[in-house]
């Protein structure tokens, strides 16, 4: 049963933020309360249609207890009982789902890393397939995707790639993509046919603001060098590369993308907030995970977490036990949603399990 004081809770806040927006809220306080406004909405409209339900079948149980009711009106009022009572679980469910604690960084952006692993250059090429599956998925849901490092493979793809992906839902959407993803199909430059098997790593962290992590200067090593291509060689000639160490972890990060040192500076301190960040909320689930029996999506980054499998054109995500055949849309990112929502749905049940204990 729902908490109804909780509920009505939920109901008074909406209240009360629709009427301060109305007399005049303004700058930092008129953004903060306008999206709290918008994320309790579909809440409060799901409360209100869950109470209209349950007063429609609390009318229609009291005419079915009048024995001298009509056959046919009879038989109406028990189909309208039978569609209340599936309206009324499928908007407890909706409101479950609403009030389970949300993940701070959820509504956040997101830094988006994948690296080739083992398998050579078809793993490299691998880790292509997989950043273009990403941006391709980032453009259907209106999100900004813009390259901070870049290291290609030497037949293409990349040995390592490192993005920012911007816009609101980020991370609540990607951040199950974390982990090994394993790819089997016959490479470009396999002469006999033979199927390989090779990987690729992804990672997906929340983009850290200054209010989440700092930065001492002491704890930093900032080296300057020459970037550098593919084979080593020397792509310009000023050391605009950074390469940023924070000593108390020796978590290293490099960048080389900009021909500006300033603009490759601020996005290797950007990128080493977001890795320490990472690193902080991972110690923190680790520690949580400890208390409780079971949980999905551990986040370990290595486990092998999806299998995408060319010649039968299937994609399997081993975490959730779902198997698609269209590996041609998931791989271009039109059907990513189809491998993510059962994810989502099923850390939630995990959640809804764990708050019923």
């Amino acid at each position: 049963m729902l908490p109804n004081d909780k509920l009505d809770l939920i109901a008074r806040r909406h209240q009360e933020i629709e009427a301060r927006l109305s007399s005049g809220a303004s700058g930092a306080e008129f953004s903060t309360l306008s999206r709290e406004f918008s994320e309790l909405g579909p809440v409060v409209d799901a409360i209100r249609d869950w109470r209209g339900a349950q007063d429609e079948l609390a009318g229609v149980e009291a005419m079915l207890a009048d024995r001298e009711l009509d056959p046919e009106m009879r038989a109406l009022a028990e189909e309208e009982k039978a569609t209340a009572e599936e309206s009324i679980t499928a908007l407890e469910q909706r409101i479950r789902v609403a009030l389970l604690p949300k993940d701070v960084a959820d509504e956040g952006s997101a830094i988006l890393e994948v690296r080739g692993g083992t398998g050579g250059d078809e793993a490299a090429l691998f880790a292509g397939d997989l950043f273009r599956m990403y941006q391709r998925y980032a453009e259907t849901r209106g999100w900004k995707v813009e390259t901070l490092s870049a290291s290609e493979g030497t037949a293409g793809g990349y040995k390592e790639i490192i993005a920012e992906v911007n816009g609101r839902g980020v991370f609540a959407r990607l951040k199950f993509e974390s982990g090994v993803h394993r790819v089997q199909r016959v490479p470009a430059t396999e002469t006999q046919g033979r199927v390989h098997t090779s990987a690729a790593t992804v990672a997906v962290m929340p983009l850290a603001e200054d209010v989440d992590i700092e930065l001492n200067e002491t704890d930093l090593k900032i080296d300057t060098m020459r970037a550098q291509g593919a084979g080593g060689q020397h792509v310009n000639k000023t050391e605009s590369a950074i390469r940023i160490t924070h000593l108390p972890t020796n978590t290293v990060v490099f960048v080389q993308d900009e021909r500006s040192q300033h603009k490759n500076k601020a996005r290797a301190l950007m990128l080493m907030k977001a890795r320490l960040y990472d690193a902080q909320r991972q110690k923190l689930d680790a520690e949580r995970a400890a208390n409780r029996k079971s949980q999905v999506g551990s986040g370990d980054r290595s486990e092998r977490i999806r299998t995408y499998n060319f010649p039968q054109g299937r994609v399997t995500d081993h975490r959730v036990n779902l198997t698609l055949y269209k590996l041609d849309k998931v791989i271009t990112g039109e059907a990513l949603d189809d491998v993510i929502d059962p994810l989502i749905t099923e850390h939630q049940a995990e959640l809804m399990a764990a708050s019923d204990n």
